[in-house]
């Protein structure tokens, strides 16, 4: 039976290329100078440091566009609440979401099984299998699910016959 998978990820060296381009940026800007403005970015986390929330605000609206050049969908960032350390200073923790999370899976799954589209889902982990008895179905079931889940990136690979 011909399947697909639908899963979530994130290109990590295009991530990382790109959190290096705004620290450059960053460091360059003289509004930011003599700051302790900076990004670091861990294993799924990116972590904003700044002197004030606008600080934070601005180190965004250079972080984002970088985002986007390099091909890193922006819809996969999950902010977290600022964060005030040691003095006057703040962070701010941003989580890189990879992988499809068990809401989302669930909610997927639910949505081919009221289409009553001739498809079967399964949850496997952080990806959904989808299989089916024909071609067409499957592309109609991708084409549902890229028309309804639109607030989260998903990639449909691994397409089997």
């Amino acid at each position: 039976m011909p399947s697909f998978d639908i899963m979530s990820e994130v290109d990590q060296p295009s991530l990382r290329n790109a959190v290096d381009v705004a620290n450059t940026k960053i460091a360059g800007r003289h509004d930011f100078k003599g700051t302790s403005a900076k990004l670091e970015l861990g294993d799924k986390l990116i972590t904003m440091f700044g002197d004030t929330d606008f600080q934070l605000d601005q180190m965004k609206t250079i972080l984002l566009p970088e985002m986007t050049k390099k091909k890193v969908d922006v819809r996969c960032l999950d902010y977290g609440d600022v964060q005030k350390i040691s003095g006057n200073k703040v962070k701010q923790e941003v989580k890189v979401r990879v992988g499809v999370d068990q809401d989302l899976a669930k909610k997927v799954v639910k949505l081919l099984k009221d289409s009553k589209m001739k498809v079967q889902a399964a949850i496997q982990g952080d990806v959904v299998r989808v299989s089916g008895a024909k071609r067409d179905v499957l592309q109609d079931a991708i084409a549902l699910v890229k028309k309804d889940i639109t607030d989260f990136p998903l990639q449909f690979g691994n397409f089997r016959d």
